[in-house]
Formats: C-alpha cells, sequence, structure tokens
C-alpha cells in the first residue's frame, strides 16, 4: 500500500477495451482532494495482472471485471485476497446489480453494476482509497 504523499496506483483488469476505456474515463486524474493523483495500470488478462502482482509492484486499488473471460474478476477477486499479504482494496463490476451478492463470496470490498455510471464509480472507488490510506 501507498501513503497518502505518494501518487495512487489502481490496477484494473477487464478484457473488454471498451469497459477499461470507461473506466479509464470515469475516475480522471484524481479521485478526491483528499487524495494524490492516481495512475492506471490496464489489465487485458488476468495472468498480466498476476504478474504484475507477482513482481511486487504497488497497488492502491484493483478494480476487477467480473463479467470478463475467461477468467472472471470475482474468482480472481478472491484468489487476490487468498494469496496477497495484506491486499488492497477490491471494487468489482458485476453485470446486474442483483449480483452484487457474489461479491460475498468474492471478498470484494465494493460493487458497482454494468453499466458503469462514472459518478457511482469514482465515488466507491474514492471511498476505498480513502479508507484504506487511513488505515496506513
Amino acid at each position: 500500500m501507498g501513503t497518502p504523499h505518494q501518487t495512487l496506483t489502481i490496477a484494473l483488469y477487464s478484457d473488454d477495451a471498451s469497459v477499461r476505456r470507461s473506466v479509464s474515463s470515469a475516475l480522471g486524474r484524481r479521485l478526491s482532494p483528499d487524495l494524490h493523483e492516481h495512475t492506471i495500470h490496464e489489465f487485458a488478462t488476468a495472468d498480466a495482472l498476476k504478474l504484475y502482482v507477482d513482481a511486487k509492484k504497488k497497488v492502491d486499488l484493483f478494480i476487477l471485471d467480473g463479467e470478463a473471460t475467461p477468467e472472471g474478476g470475482m474468482g480472481l477477486s478472491k484468489e487476490l485476497k487468498d494469496q496477497v499479504f495484506h491486499c488492497p482494496p477490491i471494487l468489482l463490476i458485476v453485470a446486474r446489480e442483483q449480483d452484487a451478492w457474489l461479491a460475498g463470496w468474492s471478498r470484494a470490498d465494493g460493487v458497482v453494476s454494468h453499466p458503469i455510471d462514472p459518478f457511482t464509480l469514482a465515488k466507491r472507488a474514492a471511498a476505498l482509497l480513502l479508507a484504506a490510506t487511513k488505515n496506513v
């Protein structure tokens, strides 16, 4: 986890380039006056994200697409929570609001649904980052 004095790092996973574009656009460069600017590292495959994590790269927030294929964000969320020591918060994007209960199984810290609402996504991401930076 980074400190509040460093650029924050968001790892974004979706096999769909349009989802990655929507999320990146919604998040902009700074989510809140209480947070520093962030950079977004995009991953189109779960394997690429896992290599990044295995290399001990800094991540302050994961945003995972639950609808990604062949490996969905829900299973990846559970794997990260089980295997990453002091795992950063995870925001999961699900197909429908009714699927949010699956986040309990995946151990995600927050949930938003498709289609992506930029304001809701940014608000939830900011809340997770603010909570995480206060716990550093």
